[in-house]
């Protein structure tokens, strides 16, 4: 995808840091560490501009104490949380990435008013003209380093209003809204799982061109019973928070859509089920009888660039600027749309997606996705009442 340059208009960027609550306390290289380890990296003077320059009232609430080279194994004995050793270990890491970047004008913000709170949002201005694209933060490997060694994972965004003000939620469904993948949810019943999953996993990480590669599943399917949908409808699972999430949406004012390579009957269902305004998924064509699935598809393919195409027009429809749609998926063919949108995440993703999408996200609950457009834990509150 094309790298999305840092807007010559904007002159801050929002760093969202998620604390990764559920990867194991041994993740961490420096768990085992001194409390009392020698900063041998931050210097006393560097310390003492950093604490000056953010008001502690926008910190998550910790000792003052200096950081240890990194993770204090204090940090972790109270849950799962971003500790001030963290952030201040970010800043210097930014102050390290971009050129200019002076270390009094980094703030921070945090989204959960816990005292052990685990989502901060990390505010700092480019200097202008900017030296770097988010593209570039994303994927530097100073950020990686930093993210893996104290567990957490970093979502950057231009702070403008659209950052906050998002209008258009756009969904995938299987292994996105859903657990399942429908298509090796089917091919279970008839006992081809084995070689439709393959197919399937190919697909999404990018290996086998989309349409191809479901005509040949499909084709798989012929003989199935018609009312294999009312059948499956009792094994869909949505993932964790995704009706939290958009009943929030909604109460904002939101429209919604999902979009999808499986199939109408159970797209349509689930986008009844949930409220959305939007849902396009493949048609599979029934026996003259209308008893069994063909195997064959009709009309047109919601490939990758098709789910692409769905985004502009709804947006177009609804009079919607790109910066204000938000983008969820979780395989190689949402990537393209991802890539128009104002924010496009990838959802407990497939790796290879993981590395190229806009932002990844892989929290417990896809609740969380409202962190990512400034919204605070006790706001949440108050929507979801």
């Amino acid at each position: 995808m094309k790298p999305l340059a840092l807007d010559v208009s904007a002159t801050h960027v929002i760093a969202t840091l998620f604390y990764k609550s559920d990867s194991p306390l041994h993740a961490h290289p420096h768990a085992d560490a001194s409390p009392h380890s020698p900063r041998d990296t931050l210097p006393e003077a560097s310390l003492s501009s950093l604490r000056d320059s953010v008001p502690t009232e926008n910190m998550c609430d910790y000792p003052l104490e200096p950081p240890t080279p990194g993770p204090n194994p204090l940090d972790h004995l109270y849950g799962s949380y971003l500790s001030q050793s963290c952030l201040t270990d970010f800043f210097v890491t930014m102050t390290n990435i971009i050129p200019g970047l002076m270390e009094d004008t980094i703030t921070s913000r945090r989204l959960e008013a816990s005292k052990f709170c685990r989502v901060v949002e990390v505010t700092f201005p480019l200097p202008n003209p900017a030296p770097v694209t988010l593209e570039t933060l994303r994927r530097d490997e100073v950020v990686s380093r930093f993210e893996r060694e104290w567990n957490v994972e970093v979502v950057f965004q231009l702070d403008t209003v659209y950052r906050r003000y998002k209008r258009l939620a756009v969904f995938d469904m299987d292994s996105t809204l859903i657990q399942q993948e429908v298509i090796d949810e089917i091919a279970s019943l008839i006992g081809v799982k084995a070689q439709v999953a393959e197919i399937t996993a190919a697909a999404m990480n990018g290996e086998l061109d989309f349409e191809a590669s479901l005509r040949k599943r499909c084709a798989l399917l012929r003989g199935v019973p018609s009312t294999v949908w009312e059948t499956l409808k009792p094994r869909i699972t949505l993932n964790e928070g995704v009706l939290a999430l958009i009943k929030a949406l909604k109460r904002l004012g939101f429209r919604t859509a999902v979009l999808s390579g499986g199939f109408t009957p159970l797209t349509g269902w689930m986008g009844k089920e949930l409220g959305l305004d939007y849902a396009f998924a493949n048609h599979l064509t029934v026996s003259e009888d209308g008893q069994t699935l063909t195997g064959e598809l009709t009309g047109e393919i919601v490939h990758a660039e098709r789910k692409r195409q769905h985004v502009l027009e709804i947006a177009a429809k609804e009079d919607i600027p790109l910066a204000q749609v938000l983008v969820v998926g979780d395989g190689a063919n949402d990537l393209p749309m991802m890539g128009v949108a104002g924010l496009g995440v990838a959802f407990h993703a497939k790796p290879k997606v993981q590395m190229q999408a806009p932002a990844r996200l892989n929290s417990k609950s896809m609740l969380d996705i409202l962190y990512l457009l400034g919204i605070t834990k006790e706001e949440q509150e108050v929507l979801l009442g």
